[in-house]
């Protein structure tokens, strides 16, 4: 787990100084002046420059919310933005709603990367998109949009049942969140209904 937080936090790093230049390369292309500057060129070229600039923000959140879910572990580090900041960040844009309760923005930070690992396999389940909503005492997601399903495999996966050669891009998250339980002496439980899908955290049975 060191060595998957630390490789992770590099990756991250290196890739993030990549995507601040070409924000701040389309700030400039914004600002220029003097001149006419963007807004009086083409309209191929100004929606062309706002698409650059939009998926570029749009990395960046992404970088900076697997920073801390797969790279922050503790040990007095600083995560700069807050985790439900970079919670937001993450399904800004998308078809999916997050709530991140004020009580899990308490929790120590351990414990938030661990709700910040739940948000994507609560994603997962909502292919359609919906809302997530992290809650606290215990700490849990809830999923609810149309077609909300958690796969036989990813429930797998939340057990530790699967072989980890077996392991997918699908179903390591689930594995991955579930490791983290682990080491808060928590384990995952998956509860379903029609359009919604509930993963508690309940204490480890020794």
């Amino acid at each position: 787990m060191r060595l998957l937080e630390l490789l992770t936090a590099r990756l991250c790093h290196e890739l993030s100084g990549p995507i601040a230049a070409i924000n701040n390369g389309i700030e400039l292309l914004f600002d220029e002046e003097p001149g006419p500057g963007p807004s009086a060129a083409p309209g191929f070229l100004r929606d062309a420059v706002a698409l650059v600039g939009d998926s570029a923000h749009r990395v960046r959140n992404r970088l900076q919310f697997y920073r801390f879910a797969y790279g922050f572990g503790g040990r007095g580090a600083n995560t700069g933005t807050a985790p439900h900041e970079l919670a937001g960040g993450f399904f800004a844009a998308t078809r999916i709603a997050c709530d991140y309760a004020e009580g899990t923005r308490k929790m120590s930070l351990d414990w938030q990367k661990l709700a910040c690992n739940l948000l994507p396999v609560g994603a997962d389940a909502l292919p359609r998109g919906g809302r997530l909503s992290l809650t606290d005492n215990p700490l849990a997601i809830e999923a609810v949009g149309e077609a909300a399903a958690l796969s036989p495999e990813a429930q797998a996966a939340l057990t530790l049942i699967t072989p980890i050669a077996e392991l997918t891009v699908r179903t390591v998250q689930a594995y991955f969140t579930s490791l983290l339980a682990k080491a808060l002496n928590q384990r995952l439980i998956a509860t379903a209904e029609p359009g919604r899908v509930r993963l508690t955290a309940i204490p480890a049975v020794s």
